[in-house]
């Protein structure tokens, strides 16, 4: 976020290509095959978050061994990649797809959904659970601790690639994205969602785990994440630009498609926060040696 306090002391907006460079998009090749910020990006989210959730699994009554950690990370990337294609696919340019269905497995030519994601890493806690005997709640709870890794390092991507660009403004921040089509200075939402999604929904977290009781609460850090995400989507949403095959959805409707499927998201977490207290029990650990009462 330094980046955007900077850019706030200038007295003319910046423009995108010369603050980012050509192919922006590339953060290096090797032997001329060229690796980008977003790949980076994934994989920094992945095991940074991969990193986290072994931290938290060692305190007392974790509902989770290392082994199922170990598996999780590898049906989460699937369902993070298989997810947020078809996500895209279908609530965000069907009809070009059902013209042109090979170009679903262009994953680079780029197209992904994160609402598409997190029911993807929904289906795989649910298999992983369902398969191990475990609680489905506690086990989201402690994956919602390590989302916002992810959703961090994905922002900067999508700000780095000169993509999701936000609406046009006079704010004194104002990036001009020539990609957009005009030269009008418009709003970094990229770096919005960055430091709301990622960042803050961070701290709330980390507090909620380390500072209080959160965790033996089942459904309440999943709540909470689901709140934040839903509420800082919903808003940033107001200053992002629609895309362009779904303009037609805002001016029917007063919502963008983003927003839209934020909705159930900020529902779903309202009642997860608001019935944790009544799933409060003893919680015996997978994990560690000492049960919780």
């Amino acid at each position: 976020m330094l980046l955007f306090f900077v850019l706030a002391e200038v007295s003319s907006h910046v423009n995108f290509n010369e603050l980012m460079g050509e192919n922006p998009e590339i953060a290096v090749s090797i032997f001329g095959f060229p690796i980008r910020w977003y790949a980076l990006a994934y994989l920094a989210g992945i095991f940074l978050g991969y990193w986290y959730l072994l931290k938290l699994i060692a305190q007392p009554g974790a509902p989770m061994a290392r082994r199922h950690a170990d598996d999780m990370i590898f049906y989460a990337m699937l369902g993070i990649i298989l997810g947020g294609r078809m996500g895209y696919v279908l609530f965000y340019n069907l009809k070009s797809y059902l013209d042109d269905p090979i170009g679903i497995l262009r994953l680079w030519d780029g197209g992904m959904s994160l609402h598409g994601g997190v029911i993807g890493v929904m289906i795989a806690i649910w298999f992983v659970t369902r398969r191990e005997k475990l609680s489905f709640l506690r086990f989201c709870d402690y994956i919602a601790c390590v989302i916002p890794f992810g959703l961090f390092f994905g922002r900067v991507a999508n700000f780095v690639n000169g993509e999701l660009w936000g609406r046009p403004t006079d704010v004194s921040w104002a990036i001009i994205f020539p990609d957009s089509g005009t030269m009008d200075p418009r709003h970094p939402s990229q770096l919005y969602e960055a430091g709301l999604e990622g960042l803050l929904m961070m701290a709330i977290l980390w507090f909620l785990f380390w500072r209080t009781d959160a965790r033996y609460k089942p459904g309440l850090l999943f709540g909470a994440s689901a709140l934040i995400y839903g509420l800082s989507r919903f808003l940033v949403e107001f200053v992002r630009e629609p895309d362009v095959q779904l303009i037609w959805l805002k001016a029917s409707t007063g919502l963008s498609m983003g927003q839209w499927l934020t909705v159930p998201m900020i529902l779903i977490g309202l009642w997860a926060v608001a019935t944790a207290k009544g799933r409060r029990q003893r919680v015996d650990p997978v994990a560690g040696s000492a049960s919780i009462a």
